[in-house]
């Protein structure tokens, strides 16, 4: 493990820490999303447009992690984390007192900040593991990541039934508050100072974009995922509109992959050094679009139901939880030495190919067309990620690595 000189006296961060930060970037995306419908009455705005404030969200965030990477391979994962963190507050008190709907998107896109949590903490683990263990490890990360998705829909439903949309702003603000005070005393260096500029650092992105592996790892991990994200685009309307459900309600069913997805971590955490990552994405990507397959089955014969849309979603869930943590390793272990710039990029591509599904399955859904234009978007990403990382191990096998 490398330390660089501003962090004597630190430890490396322990796993806790690193789910908190993982979490609080999970927290910002979902915890509004029973609040959409009434957010877009308060700022008498169309849902489309009340919608943008997930799609530009992921939009920004893919953006944002370009830099991070690269900025975070510089001054090193501790600086960056910690600026994070105090930006998000400032962008989180714009979000509440935002007087139309143009200054709360504004704001909303600077809350992507928080993404530095996420990033960092994964390139973190690759700092101090190698691929399979460092697969096995991000793997417990996001799994205790994963109870916030699974919750937060859920509690974001009674706090806007309870005290209105601004409780979804108020207590992420006040977790990241409280996050500051860990991150500051448990956070040590993981990784040396490149001591390169930014401008050198971006000058080593096409040593990564011209790797194959890294661009089968990356599209799995963005297309396995896109299932999901079109669904975070989506599924507020279908259960709403289609369905005719509550916030609240639309909130508990919400957390559906949630749950696939903590198990799928847990495999990922207990199996990935066993059976190596290729397969554990391989496996998950399978699983993910099974699910999607199955529910649209049962829309196309007219035995759709809340209970079957929402259910189904964890086998995405599950799927999501193998084929992300090692699909990420994989990425993260083409060129180790620039694992930092690697995470943000990875996960750019990641944020934006899930940015333009969630904008694309909002723009197709209406009360006439029901579920299936969602399940059919879905359905096509996931069989494309299977696609992907099959590429890679056909690669793997024909050069014998």
């Amino acid at each position: 493990m490398q330390f660089s000189s501003t962090s004597v006296g630190r430890t490396p961060p322990t796993l806790l820490t690193l789910v908190l930060l993982s979490g609080m970037s999970a927290l910002s995306i979902n915890l509004l999303l029973p609040s959409l419908p009434n957010m877009a009455v308060h700022f008498d705005a169309d849902y489309k447009i009340m919608q943008l404030s997930i799609s530009l969200y992921l939009l920004t965030n893919a953006v944002l992690q370009i830099l991070i990477g690269p900025l975070a391979d510089q001054l090193g994962r501790r600086p960056v984390i910690l600026g994070g963190l105090a930006l998000f507050l400032l962008a989180t008190l714009g979000c509440i007192y935002a007087p139309n709907v143009e200054t709360f998107l504004a704001f909303r896109m600077c809350q992507t900040v928080i993404v530095v949590g996420q990033v960092l903490s994964r390139a973190a683990v690759r700092d101090m593991y190698e691929q399979d263990r460092a697969a096995s490890m991000i793997g417990y990360v996001t799994m205790g990541m994963a109870v916030v998705p699974m919750i937060a829909p859920a509690v974001g439903g009674l706090l806007e039934e309870s005290f209105g949309w601004k409780a979804n702003f108020w207590l992420p603000f006040g977790l990241a508050a409280l996050a500051l005070i860990p991150t500051y005393q448990d956070f040590g260096e993981t990784a040396a100072k490149s001591g390169r500029s930014l401008l050198q650092q971006f000058r080593e992105y096409p040593e990564l974009l011209t790797s194959p592996r890294f661009w089968g790892y990356a599209m799995s991990s963005a297309l396995s995922s896109g299932a999901f994200f079109a669904y975070l685009g989506g599924a507020p309307f279908i259960g709403t509109e289609v369905f005719g459900m509550t916030a609240a309600k639309v909130g508990f069913y919400f957390g559906a992959p949630a749950i696939g997805y903590f198990v799928g971590n847990f495999i990922s955490g207990r199996f990935s050094v066993r059976f190596g990552v290729n397969r554990m994405v391989f496996w998950g990507c399978w699983l993910n679009a099974i699910g999607v397959a199955l529910s649209a089955t049962l829309f196309l014969a007219g035995l759709g139901t809340a209970l079957s849309f929402f259910g189904f979603m964890t086998f995405v869930g599950i799927g999501n939880g193998m084929s992300i943590p090692n699909a990420t390793a994989g990425s993260l272990s083409v060129r180790p030495h620039l694992a930092g710039t690697a995470s943000g990029l990875s996960g750019a591509i990641m944020l934006g190919t899930g940015a333009a599904l969630s904008a694309l399955a909002g723009a197709l859904l209406t009360q006439d067309t029901g579920a299936m234009p969602l399940l059919w978007l879905m359905l096509t990403t996931a069989v494309l990620a299977i696609f992907a990382i099959t590429a890679v191990i056909r690669r793997e096998r024909r050069l014998g690595l």
